[in-house]
């Protein structure tokens, strides 16, 4: 079953631009680890799915991952041979814009260096440069004691 949006409000869509740092999903939230992007790009559902796959494999279902980002992005093309013009071409796949600092993927419930091995191998199905996060809990804990 391909990661594709049950319904859309439009079947196109334009295909702006991906500039500029992420603002939100930038922190840990549900896991303890997480795999953070270091660069713009385009992540199809397939990719996301081969990651996926490859994460869970090697964890032999201990532990559990989430999938931060989601494909609502049609991306078309139109058929090989065909001329200029006569409309926008119909929907191929289906992306996930992500900008440097979106963690994509989060574990919990593993040890950090079978966590890190496991964000190894999906992030080597994806077309992104990768980093491996932990969750800052000392961050949080060091602001409550200064209140």
């Amino acid at each position: 079953m391909p990661l594709i949006p049950k319904r859309s409000k439009f079947r196109k869509m334009q295909k702006g631009r991906n500039r500029g740092k992420a603002t939100r999903g930038i922190n840990v939230s549900d896991g303890e680890y997480g795999l953070q992007t270091l660069e713009a790009g385009l992540i199809t559902g397939n990719q996301i799915e081969a990651a996926r796959v490859a994460i869970n494999r090697y964890m032999k279902r201990d532990g559990k991952v989430w999938i931060k980002i989601f494909p609502d992005k049609p991306v078309t093309r139109k058929p090989a041979g065909t001329r200029m013009g006569k409309g926008k071409g119909n929907t191929e796949f289906w992306v996930a814009p992500v900008k440097p600092g979106r963690i994509m993927f989060e574990i919990a419930g593993v040890p950090e260096a079978t966590a890190k091995e496991a964000l190894r191998l999906g992030a080597n199905k994806l077309p992104v440069k990768t980093k491996f996060v932990v969750k800052e809990e000392a961050i949080e804990e060091g602001e409550n004691n200064e209140n």
